[in-house]
């Protein structure tokens, strides 16, 4: 559950107040429509000394072969990992990055056999390296992208399909990525993160950005987390997405 978002890391936004009575419906709605789509919905307990704790896509990546724990790039937030960490899919192995490397989970796109690793202020290229090292067995190609204007890679562009990627073109070079791509509209600078769960795709930061990924096939959905925005977050920043193996 969402902690006390007021005391959340910002980097690239000035901060506001967050109204946590909305904050907490609209998680609560985030987990309803997650469900509501197909995904067995797990909630963690929230952790009051961690403040951005809600945003656990930040502690892991996990692939199908592999559970990477993360070591984020705020300090602030290392400690999260070992909480998260019980409750990562055991029916794989898992490995953790280690220091000098840095890398928030939110930096890290997968798209089919290629993993895309944000260059940011919380990702270096010291835990590009080490993820390169412990995917490529698996047949994973790692890409360091670098990238300024926003928190993550994921801010950026997000994947709407194996051969398809949502990005915001003015932040990014959709040619990084070697795929067709749907640029986010003009004036909805964060419109590039979107979370997909079965057929649906959740959007929660453009109308016209919205517009386009319906235009292209989708089932898309807007999904309300502007209070959660405050705190610097996109919709795939509030969950992990995985398979079982074997499914």
């Amino acid at each position: 559950m969402p902690g006390p978002l007021a005391r959340a890391e910002l980097t690239h936004i000035d901060r506001v107040p967050v109204d946590m009575a909305r904050a907490y419906a609209q998680h609560d709605a985030y987990r309803a429509a997650l469900a509501a789509a197909g995904a067995v919905v797990t909630v963690l307990p929230s952790l009051p000394d961690f403040p951005d704790c809600c945003f656990v896509e930040d502690t892991a990546v996990i692939l199908p072969e592999l559970v990477i724990r993360t070591r984020p790039g705020a300090v602030s937030r290392q400690g999260e990992v070992a909480a998260i960490a019980p409750h990562l899919p055991a029916d794989r192995p898992h490995v953790t990055v280690a220091a000098p490397g840095t890398v928030d989970g939110g930096d890290v796109l997968v798209v089919g056999r290629d993993i895309f690793i944000g260059l940011t202020l919380r990702s270096n290229a010291a835990a590009v390296a080490q993820v390169a090292e412990a995917a490529a067995p698996f047949g994973y190609r790692v890409t360091g992208v670098p990238l300024a204007q926003a928190l993550h890679l994921k801010t950026a562009v997000s994947a709407l399909a194996d051969d398809l990627v949502l990005v915001n073109t003015d932040w990014v070079d959709p040619a990084i990525f070697g795929r067709r791509h749907i640029a986010s509209a003009p004036g909805e600078p964060f419109a590039a993160n979107s979370l997909t769960i079965g057929t649906t795709v959740f959007h929660a930061a453009g109308p016209a950005t919205l517009a386009r990924i319906a235009a292209a096939g989708f089932d898309a959905r807007y999904l309300d987390i502007g209070e959660f925005a405050k705190a610097e977050a996109g919709l795939t920043c509030l969950s992990l997405v995985f398979r079982p193996v074997g499914f």
